[in-house]
């Protein structure tokens, strides 16, 4: 027998310990014993039987049947003739009635919630064709560490879908391939810091996640008021030092503004005299239903403006595939810390690019908008008909909206009543970074709104508001 044993049963790492530390039965029973308590060996768990287990220790037959044998008189294991030794003790909550406690809020019947596409629209066979194709047909070599930046067939196509779609200008050395915007906002945000830029100015209201990402990459998010127009650009101008803004001109969240034409060109003006950055985030920009939605910013100055998109809202966030294009002195830095980044898996670049190059991409996208367009009709006409009161604001756009509510009614304790309904909706509020609450109301997502649910979705909103006041 070794000195001390440490040996696989099963999926199972069993600690025998010393043979000083007692008989070798004993030592069995207290390392199974232990396993069960510690919640590695869950309740209906079955046993090696005997001989298995102990082969996989190197022990007799009868050490591991007489463990066996105490633990079942102990209460922690349960045998029957002809079937496994199995767990029996855990103290798991409603175990003694075979329940296990549920881990997680059951979701929303009615998705309400900005944030989310439609997930039943996933093109899943054309995704996975997609995928197979590069399976099989992908040249072995594609198969080591993807390349710093992303792909280089992604990138270039990425360089001609958004010149065609958004008119952006750039080449595909100025694409960074990346799992999300809040990944792409962050990775820039160590660029910043090296650039000695410490603070970025952020839209007020605007979206929670990304003040928390530049926060967390050591830079100040800094609020900056938008309104009717989009971001008060001549706000900039009292935040001494501040080189740096993160704006969503196409629509904006979650007021759903555009930003007027005459900030888009203030805008650019500023970054040109303070030697600073625009970080667009190209937010909904695809999903425009009144008119052609609006150019990106970035194509009026590609020296002073970096973009950023993902497939989070078109295809599904579960894809995990974003793009940055930035000038050069930015990509540098992206790339020089790219060593360290996630990017995604190189098989589904390549799926993507199929899609773009076959234009199943451009099909989806019509597709979506069609719906969607067809979908927020549908939800305006209901808020209508049941809350008369509560008008919408936010422009022919994107995949949510805005409920305005009275002053006195708490938006907060809307949530909540409409959550009891398994409704999800947001809080404008929520999406402040101020005490200064001037947008009071509800954010309605429709995206992963079901189409045949629009009407009692907003009949138990209309209640969870008068249940409220």
């Amino acid at each position: 027998m070794r000195e001390s044993q440490t040996n696989l049963a099963g999926d199972l790492l069993l600690h025998l310990g010393r043979p000083g530390d007692g008989p070798l039965h004993e030592r069995v029973k207290r390392a199974l014993r232990a396993a069960i308590r510690d919640g590695r060996i869950e309740v209906g768990t079955a046993l090696p039987p005997s001989r298995q287990l102990a082969t996989d220790l190197g022990c007799s037959r009868w050490a591991v049947t007489e463990a066996y044998s105490q633990l079942v008189a102990e209460g922690y294991l349960h045998a029957r003739t002809g079937s496994a030794t199995r767990v029996r003790w855990t103290n798991a909550p409603d175990a003694a009635s075979g329940r296990h406690a549920p881990r997680r809020a059951p979701e929303a019947r009615f998705d309400l919630g900005p944030g989310l596409p439609d997930l039943r629209a996933f093109p899943r066979r054309r995704w996975a064709e997609a995928v197979r194709a590069q399976v099989t047909t992908t040249p072995f070599t594609e198969f080591g560490y993807p390349p710093a930046g992303g792909h280089s067939r992604l990138r270039r196509l990425l360089v001609e879908y958004l010149a065609r779609s958004r008119g952006v200008t750039a080449t595909p050395d100025q694409v960074t391939v990346c799992t999300s915007v809040t990944d792409g906002v962050r990775r820039l945000c160590h660029g910043l810091r090296a650039e000695g830029i410490t603070a970025v100015g952020c839209e007020e209201p605007g979206w929670t996640r990304l003040r928390d990402v530049i926060r967390a990459a050591g830079v100040d998010p800094v609020p900056v008021r938008t309104d009717g127009g989009g971001l008060r650009v001549d706000d900039l101008a009292g935040h001494t030092g501040l080189r740096a803004v993160l704006t969503s001109p196409a629509h904006q969240f979650p007021l759903g503004t555009v930003l007027a034409p005459e900030r888009r060109a203030a805008l650019l003006r500023w970054a040109r005299q303070v030697d600073g950055v625009v970080l667009e985030d190209d937010y909904d920009a695809e999903f425009r239903y009144d008119r052609r939605p609006v150019a990106a910013l970035q194509g009026m100055d590609p020296s002073r403006v970096v973009l950023f998109k993902s497939l989070s809202k078109i295809l599904s966030p579960a894809l995990g595939i974003g793009w940055i294009v930035a000038p050069p002195r930015w990509t540098r830095h992206l790339h020089r810390s790219d060593q360290t980044a996630t990017q995604p898996p190189t098989l589904d670049q390549l799926a993507f690019a199929a899609l773009l190059e076959s234009g199943a991409y451009d099909r989806h996208l019509r597709a979506c908008r069609k719906r969607y367009r067809d979908r927020r009709d549908a939800l305006v006409r209901a808020l209508a008909e049941e809350l008369p009161g509560a008008p919408v604001s936010g422009i022919a756009a994107g995949l949510h909206l805005i409920l305005r509510l009275p002053a006195d009614v708490d938006s907060a304790a809307v949530v909540g009543a409409a959550a009891a309904r398994s409704l999800r909706i947001a809080d404008l509020t929520a999406y402040h970074a101020t005490e200064d609450h001037a947008d009071h109301g509800l954010v309605l997502g429709y995206g992963n709104l079901a189409d045949g649910t629009v009407g009692e979705a907003v009949r138990l909103l209309r209640e969870a508001i008068e249940d409220v006041g």
